[in-house]
């Protein structure tokens, strides 16, 4: 292949070989930077700085143009589990939610954990001919965590779209590196502490279209949007108005489903989501994808089978599990989920890295 060196310069130097952004990713020099700043600030600012919304709508904005969408359909918020619970409240007493086995728990949970919900899960590969006409809501990951797989996108878009049912998509591991239309579905929630490098504590949810993409949209024919669930100050159209009493005046776009964010980790995730935006998700997938289609070729030819994941930056192998440890302790950064060593290629690993993992697993 193409050797390969990592994309984005003198923003990374990490001390380990770092294989694990399926996990978390790695802050990018500017990010830091920023964040360092922000706390020296703080002890003469407070911890809301001197500008609270404005990393915020920075954040918002250029999430927004990564998957082009307007800004005014995005929220931010701490963590995909909320936001599914947020989902979960939209929905209709009794309604099914459809649900792959085994996708990762903070989308899956807070709708079994919901009273009024009938959770029914199948096999990824057979979520798209599980729809049925008394199904309310598809919730599924575009990538699974455990293994990489890339989901059917338009299948399952379409046989929601066939039975009436809206589509509620996790991007957190596929955002930043896999070319996505966030447009196709009801609501996209993404973390974006993994791929796309920002610091934890940074969620976004997007609404879809209403009905120029997912089906339903975000809202009803009349345009109304969900009932803001968990709203606070932060959701108000002047948040100076609404710090006391119920807010009267929701803002009027998906910003009225906020959370009081975390100061820092917008901060920092405006200078990282900056880097996606000059680099270019269409290069960061290529990058990615050759890394681990060498990888899946140097197991190959040592007689390991790595989970099939056609076209994924994630590859899980069975069988490696042991070798965890002795990975660490040579540097390298790696985990095991499932009894699979997970192996996850971003834009600052390299073709060295691979061989490196390769040549350490051989030993």
């Amino acid at each position: 292949m193409q050797r390969r060196a990592p994309l984005g310069g003198a923003e990374f130097a990490p001390e380990t070989t770092y294989l694990n952004s399926a996990s978390s990713g790695l802050l990018p020099m500017r990010t830091r930077t920023a964040l360092h700043a922000a706390v020296d600030e703080s002890a003469s600012y407070g911890t809301m700085g001197r500008d609270y919304f404005g990393p915020a709508a920075a954040s918002r904005a250029a999430f927004a143009r990564l998957l082009d969408i307007p800004a005014e359909r995005v929220a931010v918020g701490s963590s995909v589990a909320v936001q599914s619970a947020f989902v979960a409240g939209t929905l209709p007493p009794g309604a099914e939610v459809l649900v792959p086995e085994g996708d990762f728990s903070s989308l899956v949970n807070p709708f079994a954990a919901h009273p009024g919900v009938r959770l029914r899960t199948v096999p990824l590969a057979e979520l798209a001919g599980a729809v049925r006409p008394d199904t309310a809501l598809v919730a599924f990951s575009a990538v699974q965590s455990l293994d990489g797989v890339i989901a059917d996108l338009a299948a399952v878009r379409a046989a929601a779209r066939a039975h009436g049912a809206r589509t509620y998509l996790d991007i957190t591991q596929a955002a930043g590196w896999l070319p996505l239309r966030a447009d196709d579905f009801d609501f996209v929630v993404c973390g974006a502490f993994k791929w796309l490098l920002c610091p934890r504590g940074t969620t976004f949810m997007a609404f879809g279209g209403n009905g120029t993409g997912g089906g339903h949209g975000d809202r009803d024919a009349a345009g109304a949007w969900p009932a803001a669930l968990h709203a606070g100050w932060v959701a108000g159209e002047e948040p100076g108005e609404s710090s006391y009493g119920p807010v009267l005046r929701p803002a009027t776009t998906a910003r009225r489903f906020d959370e009081p964010h975390a100061h820092y980790s917008y901060l920092g995730a405006a200078q990282s989501l900056a880097l996606f935006e000059e680099l270019g998700v269409t290069t960061v997938h290529a990058h990615n994808t050759a890394l681990a289609d060498h990888y899946r070729a140097g197991l190959t030819a040592r007689g390991l089978t790595p989970r099939p994941a056609p076209g994924s930056a994630i590859v899980s192998t069975p069988g490696l599990a042991d070798a965890e440890r002795r990975l660490t302790e040579a540097g390298v950064r790696i985990s095991v989920r499932g009894g699979l060593l997970r192996a996850s290629f971003h834009l600052y690993n390299s073709t060295e890295d691979v061989e490196r993992l390769l040549a350490l697993l051989d030993g």
